[in-house]
């Protein structure tokens, strides 16, 4: 037969993930130690050590639980013709993976110096780049490149800058979605009306 999947290793290694953003988060990633992750949980330091060594670690295990879906959605793209319809879909699941991936995104929004240096940074900055090379034509004008670029920029204010904003949560992402999608719509077709 099949083996068994640990269920318990899982939990714990997602547990740990989410305490550790939530005191990056709380108090910064530079000022949060293993040990202190360790206490909220009621671990040992050495169980901790168990599944992650570094703070780094963590963070980057994190970034690439959240991250896979994205992944998946460029190649995706990849793989469908470049049409208006393809481009918003990629929208639409892009919004969808980003409110999933809230507390990373916030995360990485208020400690991006942090996430620079990182190893993730690179990553995060190659997936934007596959996203909008996938909703931009090949041979799009500066301005088209422009409005595709500000699409996704369009998402991720959605998420943080509107944070603060009175409203549900839900209406805000839904109205950012669709400014991002006014804007590669008129990307596409330079002849749609605005």
């Amino acid at each position: 037969m099949g083996s068994t999947p640990q269920p318990r290793r899982g939990n714990t290694r997602q547990r740990i993930q989410d305490v550790a953003l939530g005191l990056f988060a709380e108090q910064g990633y530079e000022k949060t130690s293993l040990r202190e992750i360790a206490e909220k949980l009621d671990v040992t330091k050495a169980a901790l050590y168990y599944h992650f060594k570094t703070k780094e670690d963590i963070l980057v295990s994190i970034f690439e639980d959240l991250n896979r879906p994205v992944e998946e959605l460029i190649a995706w793209g990849e793989t469908q013709p470049r049409t208006l319809e393809t481009k918003t879909e990629l929208l639409h699941r892009y919004s969808n993976a980003m409110a999933d991936a809230a507390p990373l995104f916030r995360f990485m929004q208020e400690n991006q110096a942090t996430v620079r240096d990182l190893s993730i940074g690179d990553t995060i900055k190659h997936r934007v780049l596959g996203l909008v090379d996938l909703i931009k034509e090949p041979d799009a004008p500066l301005t088209d490149q422009v409005r595709c670029f500000s699409a996704l920029f369009t998402l991720h204010a959605g998420m943080l800058a509107l944070r603060d904003v009175e409203g549900d949560p839900e209406e805000k992402r839904k109205a950012a979605l669709e400014v991002a999608v006014e804007l590669v719509t008129r990307a596409h077709d330079p002849e749609t009306p605005r």
